[in-house]
């Protein structure tokens, strides 16, 4: 018996609008369970500067703005068509004054970038995960916190659902991040078993804040 109430993101309604009418479209938006845990985790760390990888078309960054608005925005999407909808989605929100974003490969411009981030939020190309470990490491401060989505991936990588064979090496590498990401002691995780998964990791290492 379900029992829990039905909570939907505490974002404008003009916003869950056109969140809607992405996912009518098949842009990757994330679901209303998960976007409302990244926005409560958002409120709790209460970040200055934040990273995003994978844009898409602006929504999710444009939700963490709106939570955040003392918060800065550096984003990065592979895809022109997204990257270019999103800077008209976050002029049309009001926040493109808050973002700096980027089209290109995260794991080519990320080695270019400097500077130090609260929060992270990843939510690129789910393969890539581990291989963006090393200069988000090199990017965050002590506290700072890695949001990564759709860690589970429709419950293959926990084996709750069997993996379709051509998903099978995405599922590995996926694994392969969580792993890596648990026994590092540079971070403290959790898997967080909400929408696709999440696994929150707090940056211990690094200069304090």
């Amino acid at each position: 018996m379900d029992y829990l109430p039905t909570i939907q993101p505490n974002i404008s309604a003009s916003l869950q609008k056109q969140r809607e009418e992405a996912l009518a479209r098949g842009i990757p938006v994330a679901d209303d369970d998960t976007l409302q845990f990244l926005l409560v985790t958002l409120l709790i760390k209460r970040p200055l500067r934040i990273l995003e990888i994978g844009t898409a078309v602006g929504l999710s960054g444009i939700a963490m703005l709106q939570t955040c608005p003392q918060a800065r925005l550096t984003t990065i999407e592979l895809e022109e068509e997204r990257y270019l909808e999103a800077k008209q989605n976050f002029a049309k929100f009001g926040v493109a004054d808050r973002v700096v974003a980027y089209l290109g490969d995260a794991g080519e411009i990320l080695t270019m970038m400097d500077g130090e981030f609260d929060f992270v939020f990843l939510d690129g190309p789910k393969a890539q995960y581990e291989k963006y470990l090393f200069d988000l490491k090199r990017l965050m401060r002590k506290g700072s916190v890695l949001f990564a989505d759709d860690v589970l991936l429709y419950g293959w990588v926990n084996g709750k659902e069997p993996t379709p064979q051509k998903r099978r090496s995405i599922v590995e590498k996926i694994r392969s991040y969580l792993d890596t990401i648990a026994k590092d002691t540079d971070f403290t995780t959790s898997i967080v078993d909400i929408g696709d998964g999440v696994a929150l990791s707090v940056y211990q290492g690094g200069k304090e804040a």
